[in-house]
This record gives structure tokens, C-alpha cells and sequence, in this order.
């Protein structure tokens, strides 16, 4: 079995520690001192539910954060309080800002708020900025701009917003509009400096932000990983996009691309996947961390569950 030599880290149940949260991706524990324990598993969510479970996936996420955090440390005040266990870290517990900001830099996207979407239905002015006429699929903007939405904490679905409807409704203070969307175009130059080292484009990628007991903006959840962000390769993009063709990337969608031509995902049962396909998809998030970081990856020993590992790590908190 392709897949069989690869720890995993798929179902996450530590009874010891208080306060539990699954979410899709994250298991959360709070802790009564206002800390937050977040775990990374290798589950792999789309449609709505989740599909399977990639190896070294939970791992990739906390490390290219975990770097990016480091790396902007002077730009904002994030949540990290430690890092236990490579699929771990220990934060402060915020109260998250009810708005998501993405930050786009070329004309790309496929879901319904992408500025891709919007400006081939004919829309110019959108987020609370004007788009030019004239440009074309994955175009380098003429700089980057800020596209917020709705925050759906009930499962429901985003929705675009202007930095006029976000202080219209109260959402934001004006102050603290000011702050985070200040914070997100200076995180979002230093992403995109760095990535072009590394060979890459940092196309779009979106941040959370939450307040502190105190009040304080503070950066939240992941920053410029695999999953939050899109990147291109800088060697294949003006040709790709000379041809009207899509500029390489990290195609991490294997899986959703299988299921979704095999059922209807929202409905049906999901199909057994392929270990083939499982194992190429992890050595996606492996190279995606090796260039992002220009760091080796370092994987998990198999000799031992990464569970266990976790739990032994996490024993501190017990």
C-alpha cells in the first residue's frame, strides 16, 4: 500500500483536556486560563464533509504557519503561545472579528466571491473598489486590494462586503478597521517579497483576526499556508498566461477533482479513494512546505501513532 508507511493523523479524541471543538480540519481544547490548544489533523474537507485523511497534511499547515508567524512577528501581535507537538500549537483564545479578509493580487478565483467571477458577469466595482476594464483571466492587478466578506459562524455561507456595509452594520469599528486592513496589506507584501524568493507568486490568501481580552487586533488561525492562500509558480506564469492557459500551482485538489467526477458529493456516499491518489496529494502539501519555508520537511517518526505523540506532548495541559 502506497500510503501504508505514513503516519496519520485522522480522528482526534483526548478526553484529559476540557472544553472540546471539532472542526473540519482542527480540533480545539480551551483550557480555563483563556488558552486555546489547536491540533492540525490530516483531515481533507470538501463539500461540506470530510473526504479523507492526507498524511503529513495537519503537520504542513502548523509549520508554514508557524513560519510565517515568525517572519511577520513585527508586522502584528498573532495568537501563538507555544508549540508543543509539530501538529500543535497553544494560543490565546480571541474573540474572532465577524469579518474574513482576503487579499488579492491578480484577477484569479473560481467561487462566487471571487473578483474572477464577479468581473466576468460584468461587475467594475466590487469590495468597495473599481476594477479596470480590459483585464484578463490572472492578471496582475494594478496593486493588491483588500476583498472582505461575512464571517459565517453558523455554516452558512459568506458574502461580500465594502468597507462602508462593514461600518454600516457595525461589524468593525472604524479603528479597528483601520488596524486590519493595515495589518493585512503589510502581511500580504511581506508574503508575496518572500514568496518571490522562493520561485513563487503569492496570488491571494485570506487572514483572521481576533481581540484580545484587552481589545488588541491579533492575528489568528494560519497565515500564508497551502490552504489559505494560492500560489503560482513564477517560471510557467506569463506563458500560462500569454496562452489563456492556468499558471502552475500546487494542485492539492486531486481528491476533490476524483470525488467530485465519481457522485454527487453533497448527496452520495464517497467512494473509497485511491492510496495512489492519497499519497500524491501529501507529497503536494510536502513540496508546497519545502518551497514556501525553504525548509526540508521533517516527517513523523512511523514508529510511533501520531496521536500518541500528540498526547504525550500534550500531557502538560492534562
Amino acid at each position: 500500500m502506497v500510503q501504508s508507511a505514513r503516519p496519520v493523523l485522522a480522528d482526534i479524541d483526548i478526553p484529559e483536556l476540557p472544553n472540546h471543538y471539532r472542526g473540519k480540519v482542527r480540533d480545539n481544547y480551551d483550557l480555563p486560563d483563556g488558552r486555546r490548544i489547536i491540533i492540525a489533523s490530516d483531515r481533507i474537507s470538501a463539500f461540506d464533509r470530510n473526504l479523507a485523511a492526507i498524511p503529513y497534511k495537519g503537520q504542513v499547515l502548523t509549520q508554514t504557519a508557524r513560519f510565517w508567524f515568525e517572519q511577520a512577528k513585527d508586522i502584528c501581535p498573532n495568537h501563538v503561545l507555544s508549540y508543543p507537538d509539530p501538529n500543535v500549537v497553544v494560543g490565546r483564545r480571541l474573540d474572532i472579528l465577524p469579518v474574513e479578509i482576503v487579499v488579492r493580487d491578480y484577477l484569479a478565483g473560481t467561487t462566487g466571491t471571487s473578483i474572477l467571477t464577479l468581473y466576468k458577469k460584468g461587475q467594475r466595482a466590487m469590495y468597495g473598489v473599481t476594477l479596470p476594464d480590459g483585464l484578463r483571466d490572472n492578471q496582475k492587478l494594478p496593486a493588491p486590494i483588500i476583498t472582505p466578506t461575512s464571517k459565517a459562524f453558523d455554516g452558512g455561507h459568506d458574502e461580500p462586503l465594502s468597507p462602508k456595509e462593514i461600518l454600516d452594520k457595525k461589524l468593525l469599528t472604524p479603528e479597528q478597521w483601520e488596524t486590519v486592513s493595515g495589518y493585512a496589506l503589510a502581511l500580504f507584501d511581506l508574503g508575496r517579497k518572500l514568496a518571490a524568493e522562493r520561485g513563487l507568486i503569492l496570488v491571494d490568501t485570506k487572514y483572521e483576526f481576533g481581540l484580545d481580552p484587552v481589545g488588541r487586533v491579533v492575528l489568528a488561525d494560519e497565515i500564508h499556508t497551502p490552504d489559505s492562500s494560492r500560489y503560482w509558480f513564477a517560471e510557467g506564469y506569463q506563458a500560462a498566461f500569454e496562452s489563456g492557459g492556468r499558471p502552475p500551482s500546487f494542485d492539492k485538489d486531486f481528491v476533490r477533482a476524483w470525488v467530485a467526477e465519481r457522485c454527487d458529493p453533497y448527496r452520495d456516499p464517497i467512494p473509497t479513494i485511491p492510496d495512489e491518489m492519497i499519497a500524491a496529494t501529501s507529497d503536494v502539501y510536502v513540496q508546497a512546505f519545502e518551497m514556501i519555508t525553504g525548509q526540508a520537511f521533517a516527517p513523523p517518526s512511523a514508529d510511533e501513532p501520531v496521536l500518541a505523540r500528540v498526547r504525550r506532548n500534550l500531557q502538560q495541559f492534562f
